[in-house]
């Protein structure tokens, strides 16, 4: 493991795995090596790009499209595909690595499944960590598929650049396909499928989907024209350029305007409150609290103590 830094940041594939799956280990000297392992990599930046939508709309296939057209830019893209986890064995249930048969051969790709393991938002626990580990293999596009639809997928927008909504067409009353939560944090929506017999009813579900972007309260990180909707095709490769011109030109101008770096530090300070958070209920289950935890908790169940008090007694005590 003491070389682990060295090759990692040398862009070894086998050392990211093993990186990987160290900070994803619940085991306690795992996660001790794990910090050490964080704070020796070099500070690189790679553009983020979160990625959810709706079941069926076409996520793998989008992926696999988009990040071949970035190889053949000379880019390096990893994937962080989470995925819903098994209630028995807790692993990754639709394994995407699978579903991305060409980008997963790919030598400028790296795909790494991981599961939900019950986490809320879309992401895996140690995601934020996986994307820092990316970074430091060199990598030059990280992009975080969430589980997939529904509002809590917003947590993804926390430790991205830029956020992207796919979407299908001919889903029936379209407006009503994703709510307002989701779409406030969108950068950009794109629906997919736009080809064939499909391609008219795609059109519309756009030009739905930018008059309803235009009645979401202006945010100050966009430009004029922010957020958008366009029409793209995965299997037939169609828009795909023009989205990645898209998401450039925002990170650019959002870099220029210092929206950019503002909200990589906004980050920063979520991920640091994240980890407290996790680390004060990681010493609830721990002794003498998980006692008293279990002790109070049937005094409240019982009606024997109020539940205000009985957390209030309970917090003084972590003092």
């Amino acid at each position: 493991m003491d070389d682990l830094p060295e090759k990692l940041t040398r862009g070894d594939r086998r050392a990211l795995a093993r990186a990987i799956t160290l900070v994803e280990s619940t085991r306690p000297d795992h996660r001790a090596r794990a910090i050490d392992l964080l704070a020796a990599l070099p500070p690189r930046q790679a553009l983020r790009i979160g990625l959810s939508g709706t079941p069926g709309v076409g996520k793998s296939t989008f992926i696999e499209a988009f990040g071949l057209m970035l190889t053949g830019q000379g880019l390096r893209v990893a994937v962080l595909a989470v995925d819903p986890s098994s209630a028995r064995s807790g692993g990754s249930i639709l394994g995407d690595k699978t579903r991305m048969e060409h980008l997963s051969r790919e030598p400028r790709a790296f795909i790494r499944p991981s599961p939900s393991r019950a986490e809320l938002g879309g992401v895996a626990r140690r995601t934020r960590e996986t994307v820092r580990l990316c970074e430091a293999a060199g990598f030059d596009v990280v992009l975080v598929e969430t589980v997939g639809v529904g509002q809590s997928e917003t947590l993804v927008a926390d430790m991205t650049d830029l956020f992207v909504l796919l979407l299908a067409p001919a889903g029936g009353d379209e407006l009503q396909g994703v709510k307002r939560g989701i779409m406030e944090m969108a950068d950009l929506i794109l629906v997919n499928k736009a080809d064939g017999e499909l391609r008219a009813t795609a059109m519309r579900t756009v030009a739905d989907y930018a008059g309803a972007l235009r009645l979401l309260r202006k945010r100050p990180q966009d430009p004029p024209g922010f957020p958008k909707a366009l029409p793209v095709s995965a299997v037939e490769g169609q828009g795909l350029e023009g989205a990645w011109a898209e998401m450039q030109a925002l990170v650019d101008w959002r870099r220029e305007h210092g929206h950019f770096d503002r909200h990589r530090a906004e980050q920063a300070q979520s991920w640091f409150l994240a980890e407290v958070r996790a680390g004060l209920l990681a010493r609830l289950s721990q002794e003498p609290a998980a006692t008293l935890l279990q002790t109070l908790g049937a005094e409240v169940a019982m009606g024997h103590a109020d539940p205000v008090a009985a957390a209030a007694e309970m917090l003084d005590s972590l003092r």
